[in-house]
């Protein structure tokens, strides 16, 4: 089975998740220190919250230079919801600086009719790419938020994969080699969001990396 390691702190549906990633296939394993991410083939970050709280929560656990190097590395990455908005540089929600992985900043859905944004939306996709195979196109998710990220510099375009509509258009997926990211829940949206889930999973099976790309990291952690 593929080895997909879910990052743990304190800021994620860590249950629902774990589920649907077995559902999916994978043996799952939740990390909450880096030595626990080595021999994994998957990353993925969850979280619902606010950025400023979750990077504290980082950097007490010693995970945001692993995530960063996995992230560098080019390694199978999910950011789901709130893991997706701390890809990019920093948040208007309370000025927070995130990881940097990605250019742009996350903001408030200003134009929105009502917020939190709650319920199921259509994802629009901007570009094929296999996290979306066997998805038919404007497929529904279920989101849950009140901010978004919002790409800049001139990758900006090319980082999107898909974007929804809630008073404002806004980006709902990412994607940069092997790196993705979800505004949406996938484990809260049915057999789409499992499918998407399973194809990660596929995804991360099929990415061949050194088996030692993340020992470093994970033993100054474990020191």
């Amino acid at each position: 089975m593929t080895r997909i390691a879910v990052v743990d702190y304190g800021a994620g549906n860590l249950v629902s998740i774990d589920q649907a990633l077995r559902d999916a296939g994978a043996e799952v394993v939740v990390a909450r220190r880096p030595a626990e991410l080595a021999g994994a083939a998957g990353l993925v970050v969850p979280g619902v919250g606010a950025a400023g709280p979750a990077m504290a929560r980082l950097a007490r656990r010693a995970l945001v230079d692993p995530i960063r190097a996995w992230a560098r590395d080019d390694r199978p990455f999910l950011g789901i919801c709130l893991g997706m908005q701390l890809l990019f540089e920093a948040s208007d929600e309370d000025g927070a600086a995130s990881l940097g992985v990605l250019a742009g900043r996350t903001e408030l859905l200003r134009e929105a009719p009502r917020l939190p944004h709650i319920g199921w939306n259509a994802v629009r996709r901007t570009r094929e790419h296999p996290l979306f195979a066997g998805i038919v196109a404007d497929a529904p998710f279920y989101f849950v938020h009140s901010f978004a990220p919002r790409p800049t510099g001139p990758a900006a375009e090319a980082v999107t994969l898909a974007t929804t509509e809630h008073g404002e258009t806004f980006v709902s997926a990412v994607a940069r080699g092997a790196l993705a990211g979800v505004q949406f829940h996938p484990e809260r949206s049915a057999a789409d969001g499992l499918r998407l889930l399973a194809n990660f999973v596929a995804l991360a099976a099929a990415h061949v990396v050194p088996a030692a790309a993340v020992a470093p990291q994970a033993r100054r952690g474990a020191a």
